[in-house]
């Protein structure tokens, strides 16, 4: 895979793309947040997208280009834990084209009915995300279909909007701190940066409980990795993608690992600060931020909730301390 990132006239011209189908999403310093980790702290709010996480943008531009191109498959397939899954299929209906996603049993059942009401075809296989990939992928080449990957060029350049927002938005940031599950999200965070000129570190974090990206990035190759996390379901991969380590391994600042116990206490604070509700990748961004508040001080702090899709049962036994 190519491995340039989306320059500025790319993400610019992504952004017409996505305001289509929604406004840009809204950053705010939150006043009890700030307090809390004791440095100025802002939120940048992609739980406000129409699917309630930043994956739509990738999805948007993704098939943009494939109409573009003349390109429009008879029917796609891709498999998720969910928010790239509503990504994909509020695009495949908008362009018309049927839309079958693979789920790992025991998904969530709050994102598996968000995909069905997007209408696609929602099928049930494997205990992890990596196996409902390799199902996914065997699929549609049984079927004749178009696999949407996970990491793609042309899912960066609209994920890269986001980033871009925030930046230009908040150009003082000195540090902002995003979760990586397949890569898409800290890709993209490098690319407004670098097309932004911005000086901002990208920390990336990742599950303690799922550590494909950290060991693959230590060894400076992919390395598989077994997942274990019960409430981060965002970052559960068990393969890294190669093309999204290339990416990673010179512009990331640092890597941070996450426990969920760590993943909970940021998502009762994210809700107790904001009343934002963040599923456990959501979460992800701030609970780095506070696991390394001791080093902060004086800085400007960016942090994601980059999605909010969590089951009711789940946030009620969260916000109980059961979780």
């Amino acid at each position: 895979m190519n491995h340039a990132l989306p320059t500025l006239h790319d993400i610019e011209a992504a952004a017409q793309v996505v305001y289509r189908a929604f406004a840009p999403t809204p950053q705010y310093r939150w006043a009890t947040l700030s307090a809390r980790l004791g440095t100025d702290c802002w939120v940048k709010h992609e739980n406000h997208t129409p699917v309630g996480a930043f994956k739509l943008r990738g999805g948007l531009t993704y098939f943009e280009r494939l109409a573009a191109t003349g390109a429009l498959p008879r029917e796609v397939i891709s498999a998720t834990r969910g928010n790239h899954g509503q990504s994909i299929g509020w695009a495949a209906r908008a362009h018309g084209v049927p839309c079958t996603i693979v789920v790992p049993h025991g998904n969530s059942a709050e994102k598996n009915s968000a995909m069905r009401a997007l209408g696609v075809n929602l099928i049930e296989h494997g205990d992890d995300f990596q196996a409902s990939r390799e199902h996914a992928i065997a699929l549609a080449e049984v079927r004749g279909a178009h696999m949407v990957p996970s990491f793609h060029p042309d899912l960066l350049r609209g994920v890269s909007t986001y980033w871009w927002e925030f930046f230009r938005a908040v150009p003082q940031l000195d540090v902002v701190y995003v979760p990586i599950g397949q890569g898409s999200g800290a890709c993209s965070a490098i690319a407004a940066k670098l097309a932004l000129r911005h000086p901002v570190r990208i920390v990336g974090v990742v599950s303690a409980h799922a550590t494909t990206y950290a060991d693959s990035l230590a060894a400076g190759r992919v390395v598989e990795a077994p997942v274990s996390t019960e409430l981060a379901d965002g970052m559960a991969c068990r393969i890294a993608d190669d093309a999204a380590l290339h990416i990673l391994q010179p512009h990331l600042h640092r890597l941070v690992q996450v426990s969920d116990s760590e993943v909970a206490d940021a998502m009762r604070a994210l809700f107790a600060d904001t009343h934002n509700v963040a599923e456990g990748a959501g979460a992800a961004s701030f609970a780095a931020a506070w696991q390394e508040r001791g080093s902060l001080q004086g800085k400007v702090v960016g942090t994601t909730l980059s999605g909010g899709n969590v089951d009711s049962r789940v946030m009620a036994a969260v916000l109980g301390g059961a979780a």
